[in-house]
């Protein structure tokens, strides 16, 4: 199975997560992310991170109460109730871009906490391990933490997870590129 190595908490995250009742919202993500099969060919760039992507997505869209959205916001949010207030966790993805589109992740969860849809961010990418086995430039943890750190994004209620794969197995597929313009 699909397991965390590391996370990276920032400004007091699992303080607020504990102390907002976030803390179910938060297990049920590590679920989401854990409790699959995720076999990679152990060769330099010879997996699609973008297919990574799609697995994991699949998963949130099995879950219940998960809110997916598309291109200029948080990928994905759930909010529940606790003690009388609505509070939301908000979900970034980055598996599939180049790793300096973490970036532009970093600006949606801080736009979201900001404008107070969600409470507490977490942004998913590979490990180191299994990012050199995922299409060249894309992101891993290191990537992550020198982008939070360039970004000066630290002041966020944040949480990098890194998420391995579970042992070798076939190639997953690249997208196919686009033709060059005629």
């Amino acid at each position: 199975m699909a397991r965390i190595v590391e996370e990276q908490p920032y400004n007091g995250v699992r303080e607020r997560v504990e102390r907002l009742g976030l803390a179910p919202l938060l297990d049920e993500l590590r679920n989401i992310l854990q409790d699959f099969p995720l076999r990679v060919k152990e060769v330099r760039d010879a997996n699609g991170g973008a297919a990574v992507r799609k697995l994991i997505d699949t998963r949130f869209e099995r879950a219940t109460g998960w809110t997916k959205k598309q291109t200029g916001d948080v990928d994905w949010t759930k909010c529940h109730t606790a003690n009388g207030t609505r509070v939301c966790l908000g979900v970034e993805i980055q598996f599939s871009a180049r790793s300096d589109l973490i970036v532009v992740d970093l600006i949606h969860l801080r736009k979201a906490i900001t404008d107070g849809k969600i409470d507490a961010a977490v942004l998913v990418v590979p490990s180191d391990r299994l990012g050199v086995f995922l299409t060249d430039r894309g992101p891993k943890i290191a990537d992550a933490k020198r982008h939070v750190r360039e970004a000066r994004a630290d002041d966020l209620p944040l949480l990098l997870i890194a998420l391995e794969h579970d042992g070798p197995g076939p190639a997953l597929a690249k997208q196919a590129k686009r033709p060059p313009p005629s």
